[in-house]
């Protein structure tokens, strides 16, 4: 039976092959939601049909991805990835490599074995002395063993500049080579992905009242960056606040009940700070009347919770940890982003969960967040596919954000700048609070306590980059 493959996927395989006849390794960067595994299945497929392999040891960052692994290799390949008797292979996570005795390492001297290593960014280093354990595994027990390895990354660097395991870097610039790129912005030109729309909630009249022993002093800012820039309050403690939650849930609500106007089965994800965090949101989701599931490490069964819900009619997932890279549930199409993990890998980790594209009416993607500098930041880069200041060796730390750095950002005053014009959002909306929600979020001082309440004077700022 011919199976039908993606232009890039195509292409991607066949550059490998190619490059194959010359060296061993293979690093290819496609964008979160390209079809990575997809790829890699049919590449092992077209090696052993070749008789150039004899099996397929696949290695992933988490639980769900290597369960992702094994169905798509098993379904292209017609035989179980699974490491019982009359499997084509095996598929682990990374950590267990360290589990794994001589006699299954022994494998790679005594059979012709494709390894393929996805997101290989979770694996750091090329000498032994500057790696992570599980760049120490791949060094020392794969590296010069295999007889071909893949590596896959969306987001292909680290946040501690060290070098990515199996990787090459230019010199003396110290920029990531790779052998096959596909980035975002191909990926929706191809209807492969869908085009994001980032959606900034802000609020131009925070009020934070601050008690020490019987004095009060109050104080107004102009802004959520404001607030957090100058006053004790925290990220954290405003993910935490019931009325940011209620706001953000408010905004994508009402965009997943116009998307599933469209595709039925559209679907939202939430992605919580902790389990406290989570059960707090699916409360709220509850209140709202709106269905949602629960998944967090602490989940029994996590693996089927997930399954489920990825065939399922479900609206919402609340998720910590879980659903943040790899995990393909397609019918996924709106997020809140309410992690306190402000990293750009994990940002870009996320949106990429709901930016896999199923059909012709589902080509936007939406994800929903507090307008912090930070992320803010992040949603404006969007647009580079790989940063030149993250892949590289010993990079510098990346320019701080600026509103007009990047045309495209709507600001207060609803100026278009190669925004999207027929998005139909409202750019700077009033949105009427249900209440002034005066809520104790921490303390400084032993005697020193400090609450955070909005206006009614909300407004959305929109990044669109497709």
């Amino acid at each position: 039976m011919t199976r039908l493959l993606r232009d890039w996927q195509f292409s991607c395989i066949k550059r490998a092959l190619e490059h194959f006849t010359v060296t061993p390794h293979f690093f290819c960067q496609a964008t979160p939601g390209a079809g990575k595994t997809r790829m890699a299945a049919e590449l092992a497929s077209r090696l052993l049909e070749q008789d150039k392999i004899d099996l397929v040891l696949c290695f992933a960052p988490s639980c769900q991805v290597v369960e992702g692994f094994r169905s798509t290799f098993a379904a292209v390949l017609g035989k179980r990835l699974d490491g019982q008797i009359g499997a084509v292979g095996a598929a682990f996570t990374y950590q267990s490599m360290g589990y794994r005795d001589e006699g299954f390492w022994q494998l790679l001297d005594d059979f012709r074995v494709l390894a393929v290593f996805d997101e290989i960014h979770h694996c750091a280093g090329h000498d032994p002395l500057l790696s992570n354990a599980w760049g120490q595994q791949i060094l020392h027990r794969i590296q010069d063993r295999a007889a071909f390895t893949l590596a896959l990354s969306g987001t292909p660097w680290r946040s501690d500049d060290r070098a990515i395991a199996l990787a090459r870097y230019s010199t003396p610039e110290g920029h990531l080579i790779c052998d096959y790129r596909y980035g975002l912005q191909e990926a929706i030109a191809d209807g492969v992905c869908r085009s994001p729309r980032i959606v900034l909630l802000d609020n131009q009249k925070v009020k934070l009242t601050e008690e020490l022993g019987t004095d009060s002093t109050v104080t107004m800012f102009p802004s959520i960056a404001k607030l957090l820039g100058e006053s004790p309050v925290t990220y954290e403690e405003l993910l935490r606040h019931d009325e940011v939650i209620e706001r953000l849930l408010d905004l994508s609500c009402s965009k997943l009940d116009e998307l599933r106007q469209i595709k039925s089965d559209a679907a939202g994800l939430v992605v919580a700070t902790d389990v406290e965090h989570a059960q707090q949101i699916a409360q709220a989701l509850a209140v709202r009347g709106e269905g949602c599931r629960i998944v967090t490490n602490k989940t029994p069964d996590a693996q089927q919770v997930i399954n489920a819900f990825r065939q399922g009619v479900c609206r919402w997932i609340v998720a910590v940890g879980m659903i943040s890279e790899g995990t393909d549930i397609p019918r996924l199409q709106v997020c809140c982003y309410l992690s306190r993990i402000r990293t750009e890998l994990h940002y870009r980790q996320v949106l990429g969960r709901v930016l896999r594209r199923t059909g012709e009416p589902d080509d936007q993607a939406w994800l929903f967040m507090l307008a912090e500098l930070t992320l803010q930041g992040f949603a404006e880069r969007i647009a580079d596919d790989l940063p030149d200041d993250l892949a590289v060796l010993n990079a510098l730390q990346a320019p701080a954000f600026t509103p007009d750095a990047r045309p495209g950002l709507i600001d207060a005053v609803g100026n278009l700048d190669g925004l999207d014009r027929n998005s139909g959002s409202d750019t700077d909306q009033t949105i009427a609070a249900v209440a002034t929600n005066m809520i104790s979020l921490g303390s400084g001082a032993a005697d020193t306590s400090y609450q955070v309440s909005f206006s009614q004077h909300y407004r959305q700022q929109l990044l669109a980059c497709f």
